[in-house]
């Protein structure tokens, strides 16, 4: 759902992207979880992510940290395992950032649509 804006509005192209989900391999974990309802182990979100395990593991601690995660560990025969989920939290906070991201695609595209690069104000010359 876009927002109406013009150039004249304050604050109109103000967006309210949260930097703990908008970091690049943040972004791709929570999209793979939110994909993954019942949670990922975690060698499955490393490989859907392309993340190293000390790299996925310092990103889960960030996430983690705002609880926007929930991390379960099992042990038993074989190695241990861990399982990576949204948190009510996390789901609710990064359905309303992608909400929020929409609204940037949706004001980019219809400015890109709508409106022609014009020759500067008379005066201006390159700097």
């Amino acid at each position: 759902m876009s927002r109406k804006k013009t150039n004249d509005d304050a604050g109109a192209f103000a967006y309210s992207l949260d930097r703990v989900l908008h970091e690049k391999a943040r972004l791709g974990i929570l999209t793979a979880l939110l994909n993954q309802p019942d949670g990922c182990l975690f060698g499955d979100l490393k490989r859907l992510c392309d993340l190293t395990d000390g790299n996925l593991s310092r990103h889960l601690q960030v996430l983690q940290a705002d609880e926007l995660i929930e991390i379960w560990k099992a042990s038993g025969p074989g190695r241990p395992q861990t399982l990576v989920r949204l948190s009510n939290a996390g789901r609710k906070a990064f359905l309303g950032y992608i909400e929020e991201l929409s609204n940037v695609v949706a004001d980019a595209q219809q400015a890109g649509v709508r409106r022609r690069r014009a020759d500067p104000p008379p005066g201006f010359a390159p700097a």
